[in-house]
């Protein structure tokens, strides 16, 4: 039945409607955002990213054509850990000292309170997940249950994802204990290392396939591929026609194949949903390749130099990033905070995000010179650097100094502070304002929580106040030494 209401009440009617299309255009302009973490995925893996790369990942690559790819992209550290606290928090982690990785029962290094990107889109309305590789610590109720290999089933966990935003997680702490499944808040099952990554990836589909249109959600989706344990499973093994060049291993190429192929059903998911077309998605990798260097850049993980921590960057948006484009300016896993909050019409909130920058103009094409003044580089041993246009500088945490033009030098070959003796004190007094602002972005200075130098790095001032709400960041020297030490350690990191 037809309802035609007398002409007096026309002009009611549309008034309505017209207060109703704005808050209707906004919440249909919320786009879903999906993060995919790659684990020790190299520059120079992914074919789209090195035409001489025998390794397969074809999905990365059709994806590629979808969406932007950027070339010149770093995480916050050159492992694990620290870049994953940088891409939650939008924060440089040299700034709470967090330059080796985590075990099974360090200490939660994102404090309670402190503004997450989970956070931020959960307060926007949105359903935030975490699937896979937390490594960012947690508390356990029971002390240390177990042991660092395996927590005994029905073991709880505070401070983890569910406290930092994420409605639902389901993961494991980190490679070394691979084979322990936590749900929320407790240990629920154990498997074979083999069984891990399509375990994640069914729990990310399952996730996926409750999504409904209209209701937003961001999945943080952190793969334990092609990090150690190599064990590609029975349906992948011998599939991905791959070569490893770089270290004959017969499996990496269907370990990462795999990973991929998880990759690919992601995007089916959103295909099948009806999903895709408002859906933002990230994939990227969290830090270089495990030991493995790819020309023309120099090293590889846990490195200062450029293979530790400039990474593949894809981003698809339907309608917003024009499909097959390429983008080379400088950008920064931590900018996932501003970028997110941007998109959703959200406010940072005071105090975080203090080294996220807003990619929304590089996505939409408008950047004409790149959105970020600099960015700041860390290795697993403590060195930190400064990069800003073609410049890098890196300052040994012995003292020394290096200058690239990676214009010119990408492979960082030669050092040319001698010569450029006004740029490096240029950028030593822009790293000295980052440093002593707390941030690297435009706002009120924030306080490191840790006495971070340019040079010999030093422990935390015992003699300063601590921050309650940043005790979680506080290590002692001794344990600072020994998250570093377990970095150089493939296994743990």
């Amino acid at each position: 039945m037809r309802l035609i209401l007398p002409g007096r009440w026309m002009p009611f009617v549309a008034l309505l409607m017209m207060a109703l299309a704005p808050l209707s255009a906004a919440e249909a302009a919320k786009p879903n955002i999906i993060f995919v973490l790659f684990d020790d995925l190299g520059y120079g893996e992914p074919p789209s990213y090195n035409p001489k790369s025998a390794l397969r990942t074809p999905n990365l690559d059709k994806f590629a054509t979808q969406g932007m790819r950027f070339t010149d992209a770093h995480t916050a550290a050159a492992v694990c850990t620290p870049t994953r606290y940088g891409v939650l928090t939008g924060r440089y982690p040299a700034r709470i000292g967090q330059f080796g990785v985590l075990t099974t029962f360090s200490k939660p290094i994102i404090p309670p309170g402190r503004p997450t990107v989970a956070s931020l889109l959960k307060s926007q309305g949105y359903a935030t997940a975490c699937i896979g590789k937390w490594h960012l610590g947690m508390d356990w109720v029971a002390g240390k249950p177990g042991s660092e290999k395996e927590v005994p089933i029905g073991a709880k966990t505070t401070g983890g994802p569910n406290a930092l935003g994420f409605d639902y997680f389901c993961g494991f702490t980190h490679a070394r204990n691979i084979g322990t499944i936590i749900e929320q808040d407790q240990v629920v099952a154990h498997v074979a290392p083999v069984e891990n990554q399509p375990l994640m990836a069914k729990k990310a589909l399952e996730w996926l396939d409750r999504r409904k249109a209209g209701e937003p959600f961001f999945l943080y989706f952190p793969v334990g591929i092609p990090h150690e344990p190599n064990v590609p499973s029975e349906e992948f093994i011998g599939k991905s026609g791959a070569k490893d060049l770089v270290k004959n291993d017969p499996k990496y190429g269907d370990w990462l194949f795999e990973g991929d192929a998880f990759f690919g059903r992601i995007l089916e998911a959103l295909e099948r949903n009806h999903l895709a077309e408002n859906t933002l998605i990230i994939v990227t990798s969290d830090n270089g390749a495990e030991h493995r260097i790819y020309e023309p850049l120099r090293e590889s993980k846990r490195s200062i130099y450029e293979g530790g921590h400039r990474v593949p960057f894809i981003v698809r948006w339907p309608g917003k990033v024009k499909p097959g484009t390429v983008n080379d300016h400088t950008v920064c896993l931590n900018d996932l905070m501003a970028t997110a909050a941007e998109v959703t019409g959200a406010k940072v909130p005071a105090g975080a995000g203090e080294d996220s920058v807003s990619l929304v103009p590089e996505l939409l094409g408008t950047a004409k010179d790149g959105v970020r003044e600099a960015t700041i580089h860390q290795s697993a041993a403590g060195d930190l650097a400064l990069r800003q246009g073609p410049w890098k500088l890196i300052f040994h945490k012995d003292g020394r100094r290096e200058l690239f033009n990676l214009q010119v030098d990408l492979s960082e070959t030669t050092n040319v502070s001698a010569a450029n003796g006004e740029i490096v004190r240029s950028m030593t007094t822009l790293m000295q304002r980052y440093i002593a602002d707390g941030r690297s972005t435009v706002g009120l200075a924030q306080k490191n929580d840790f006495n971070l130098s340019i040079g010999a790095r030093e422990t935390k001032d015992k003699g300063k106040k601590k921050d309650p709400k940043a005790a979680a960041a506080m290590k002692s020297t001794a344990e600072q030494a020994r998250e570093m030490a377990l970095a150089a350690d493939a296994s743990f990191d």
